[in-house]
């Protein structure tokens, strides 16, 4: 039987066969307006309410902004915080402003991946964090691509050595297939691709994954929207893109 972590994600369980295989590292791959952070955010509000300790890194926002993006879908994270069970490293300030000498855990210099690798581990250590989110794993090697596979490596090692099953966001731009850096798809376990297409004139997201070590998941891509209360993965509806597009149920 294979430890499975459930997403909570409505529908993406299905898909993956029971969810992600603990322990694994996942490259969550998109262009802009994929719905890439809110699936983020809910994968670790999941786990907090089902009693999974988890740590979200932010290096393209403020934790401020981190937290407000959460709570406009009722996932105020706060509460999680004071009781230890949920912490933001911030990765994005530079421990720069007022808001920013409030936050626990401050990487001084966010282009240091040493420097974060150690306050990832205190804060992982700290409340024994299960679940794990770096927002987005490109800031680090996007001036320097040649160290995209062995940023990724480091932190797979990180982050599986202190056993938690994690998400790795990878920026690509918006006509880009690929996963976001020379050699990344290789090192990550796993690899969900989220798109956004025009179809019939009416922009349509989908979800396809890629590969998932460790268990078997659908070959399909599936529709999915982002809602008021976050991501619905369709299970039986599928995406065809291609030279013609369609939506087919299944």
């Amino acid at each position: 039987m294979v430890d499975r972590v459930r997403t909570g994600i409505p529908g993406l369980d299905e898909i993956l066969y029971g969810g992600i295989p603990r322990r694994n590292v996942v490259l969550l791959s998109g262009g802009p307006g994929t719905g890439k952070s809110i699936f983020s955010y809910q994968y670790l509000w999941n786990g907090l309410k089902n009693g999974e300790p988890g740590v979200f890194v932010a290096l393209e926002e403020h934790p401020v902004q981190v937290r407000l993006n959460m709570s406009q879908f009722g996932w105020d994270v706060r509460p999680y915080e004071n009781r230890g069970l949920f912490a933001i490293v911030d990765a994005f300030t530079g421990g720069i402003g007022e808001a920013a000498k409030r936050e626990r855990y401050v990487v001084r210099d966010p282009e240091d991946v040493g420097l974060l690798v150690d306050v990832l581990k205190q804060a992982i250590r700290d409340i024994n964090a299960q679940r794990v989110v770096i927002d987005s794993v490109s800031t680090l090697y996007l001036a320097k691509p040649a160290l995209a596979r062995r940023t990724v490596m480091l932190l797979k090692r990180v982050l599986s050595g202190l056993g938690t099953t994690s998400i790795l966001v990878s920026q690509v731009s918006v006509t880009e297939r690929g996963f976001g850096g020379p050699g990344v798809e290789h090192a990550a376990d796993g690899i969900i691709r989220l798109d956004l297409d025009e179809i019939n004139g009416e922009l349509v997201r989908s979800i396809i994954i890629w590969k998932m070590r460790g268990t078997r998941h659908s070959m399909r891509r599936h529709l999915f929207e982002i809602t008021d209360k976050g991501i619905i993965v369709y299970p039986d509806k599928i995406v065809r893109v291609g030279r013609t597009f369609a939506i087919e149920r299944i």
